[in-house]
């Protein structure tokens, strides 16, 4: 005996149209309506992260976006030159010991169906968390079942160890179609990389502005990948901190300065073909229209960095807290002037600050598209917080841009002090899918 439910009589090929490019959101589709004042109330006993995300949700209420949906079928995969959403849910995936490449390729089509359901603001599964057999599990955990699409999007991703492991094994048979530029990351100065938290055959970005929408999608495709993969790590994000639209207004990390104005943004359409989409001719043509996606956990020293003069901090920085303009005068979106002068004889932007060494004109050009955000996960033994960034960066070639970038960051930046970087990874994110088809099929053909 099954119940019925809206979303059971709907073939499995009413996904929404993909097109090329990255899409447009879509307003005024729903979960069952809009979340009720009520239902975000929080216990007040309540831990965890489902009680973070709940009392996340009940302080902010649904926001304007809530009801966008991003199309999941396209020329390239959405969470990427998307405008970025304001939290995050990112896992790394292991697969399985004895999972084969006829179960890998199961298990990527069944991800993509549920994928593109759940962008959608439809259930993970046809039957959905309060309907069908009565004697099976929900094939939808429920916890949004109430929540409006919230601009979910679902990013994948495909790390070294997919290809080939550590000790040499071609799990799958793919190892001779690894992407050159799936390089594995160098040890940078200053590292202090935690394996447990590093790494991955498989990753996926959720990226929403309902936090529970985002640990809804996690979760799902978690419990689809049951038995074939398994979470290595994750991590919860919040309070973007980088614009990927020339609309969206510059935020702010929790050094209290605004990050990412000289981000690429979708709009400037030859940046980003040339900058942060893989071409045909980079050598392997089945990541044609795909990406590369760089992970990396940064603890930041909060507690030092608040005793530190905001003179100094702007120093390091290279730009004014407030404004958000470089030292060199002008506005946020001056361009920075290396070459002026000080008073004492120096420069007004210090050569080891942040700004200029990440800047690309001392870079050969490179720019990298960050997707990054806010996290505190606590505290630590000795009572200080657990928090940072979380950087996400999307790029065309790490050879060419991240692994450059960062050599001269670690070498010379006066903001190392205050980080430490402990989480790590790197991710070929494949073209869009098609429908009827699955994301990183071209990986298989």
């Amino acid at each position: 005996m099954t119940q019925s439910h809206p979303d059971a009589e709907r073939p499995e090929t009413d996904e929404v149209a993909g097109r090329s490019g990255d899409p447009e959101p879509r307003r005024g589709l729903s979960r069952r309506g809009m979340l009720g004042i009520a239902g975000a109330t929080v216990g007040a006993g309540l831990v965890g992260i489902g009680a973070g995300v709940a009392a996340d949700r009940a302080v902010l209420g649904a926001s304007a976006g809530d009801s966008a949906t991003y199309p999941f079928y396209g020329a390239h995969q959405a969470g990427i030159t998307t405008p970025a959403q304001d939290r995050l849910h990112f896992a790394a995936f292991d697969a399985a010991p004895g999972l084969d490449r006829a179960g890998l390729m199961e298990l990527l089509q069944d991800w993509t169906v549920a994928a593109a359901r759940m962008t959608q603001g439809r259930p993970a599964g046809k039957y959905g968390p309060a309907s069908g057999p009565l004697d099976a599990p929900p094939d939808d955990t429920g916890e949004a079942l109430d929540l409006p699409p919230g601009g979910l999007t679902l990013t994948f991703g495909f790390g070294p160890s997919l290809f080939r492991t550590a000790s040499g094994e071609d799990r799958f048979g793919i190892a001779s179609r690894r992407p050159d530029a799936l390089v594995d990351l160098p040890r940078f100065p200053g590292d202090a990389l935690v394996d447990a938290i590093s790494g991955g055959d498989l990753c996926v970005q959720a990226c929403s502005d309902d936090p529970q929408v985002a640990v809804h999608a996690i979760r799902n495709l978690s419990r689809i990948a049951f038995g074939r993969a398994s979470i290595r790590w994750s991590q919860l994000g919040f309070g973007r901190t980088s614009s990927t639209s020339k609309a969206q207004a510059t935020p702010r990390n929790l050094f209290g300065f605004k990050d990412g104005t000289a981000n690429i943004k979708s709009e400037d359409q030859s940046v980003v073909d040339d900058q942060v989409w893989a071409a045909h001719g980079d050598g392997a043509a089945w990541m044609a229209g795909g990406s590369y996606l760089v992970a990396r956990k940064i603890r930041m020293v909060i507690e030092t960095w608040d005793r530190q003069q905001l003179g100094e901090q702007e120093r390091i920085v290279g730009r004014d807290k407030g404004e958000g303009a470089p030292l060199s005068g002008g506005t946020e979106f001056s361009e920075p002037n290396f070459l002026a002068l000080a008073k004492d004889g120096g420069t007004k932007i210090d050569p080891d600050s942040h700004v200029r060494l990440a800047h690309p004109s001392m870079n050969h050009g490179a720019q990298l598209l960050r997707r990054g955000y806010n996290f505190v996960d606590g505290n630590d033994e000795l009572g200080r917080l657990n928090a940072g960034l979380f950087f996400i960066a999307f790029q065309r070639d790490p050879r060419k841009q991240f692994i450059p970038i960062q050599k001269r960051l670690a070498a010379n930046d006066l903001m190392n002090e205050y980080l430490r970087h402990v989480g790590s990874g790197v991710f070929a994110v494949p073209p869009g899918a098609t429908e009827g088809s699955f994301v990183g099929a071209g990986l298989f053909s």
